[in-house]
């Protein structure tokens, strides 16, 4: 019988303070992992994302990086403003149609 495995998050003071542990309490990846009952890859994978973006590495669930909220807003804007374009264009043509 397979064990059905459940998918646990943690939060960015966990993440930030088991990279702290590593960096500076001269401790190992795998000492550190097993200690809090985690993966050595994962904690690589947090302590890559950390070194690349300090500030912004852990935005929390649902939550963006500020460049990425831009983009995505940047994006509906877009899409509302090509859709205002196809309104005014089929306006266009309908009264292009029927002269005064």
């Amino acid at each position: 019988m397979q064990e059905s495995r459940r998918h646990r998050t943690y939060d960015r003071q966990f993440k930030e303070e088991a990279i702290r542990l590593v960096t500076e309490g001269g401790r190992t990846v795998s000492d550190v992992a097993h200690s809090l009952g985690i993966h050595e890859n994962l904690l690589h994978t947090w302590k890559r994302k950390h070194k690349e973006d300090p500030s912004g590495s852990f935005p929390g669930k649902g939550h963006l990086k500020p460049e990425e909220e831009e983009l995505k807003r940047l994006q509906k804007e877009n899409a509302n403003l090509r859709e205002d374009k196809e309104i005014l264009k089929k306006a266009l043509a309908i009264f292009s149609k029927h002269p005064k």
